[in-house]
This record gives structure tokens, sequence and C-alpha cells, in this order.
């Protein structure tokens, strides 16, 4: 399944990339929108959701390449 979504998501452009994540973010807002109280949540809670959503790329860009990884 992975190679499967990996093929496809490979087709995709900068600009491909940027509208999908255009698209989260309009997605997120309309959420806020509709469910006012997730915005009392504290600032903290969103920095560490983001910081743990961002460890995975951060791995991925500064880790090994795949000629040093091991499988």
């Amino acid at each position: 399944m992975w190679t499967y979504f990996d093929k496809r998501a490979r087709r995709l452009g900068i600009l491909d990339t940027k509208l999908a994540q255009a698209a989260a973010i309009f997605f997120a807002l309309a959420v806020v929108k509709v469910v006012p109280a997730i915005m009392e949540l504290s600032a903290w809670t969103f920095l560490g959701l983001a910081a743990i959503c961002a460890i995975r790329p951060l791995i991925t860009f500064y880790g090994p390449g795949e000629e040093k990884r091991q499988v």
C-alpha cells in the first residue's frame, strides 16, 4: 500500500504540493469556525502538536540518505 501511494505522490509537483497544503489550512480554518472552542486551548498545546508532527519530516530531511540507511 505504501509503495502505491509513494508512486502516486511522486507525480505531484511543487504547485500541487503547496495547493494541498493550502487546502489543509483552509479546512483547519473551517473547523475552527465551526468549533470555536478549539481556539481556547493553550498555545503550548498547538506548539507541542506541531513539534510531534514535525519529527518524521525532520528525520527524513536531515537523517542519513537512502545509501546509508539499513533496512
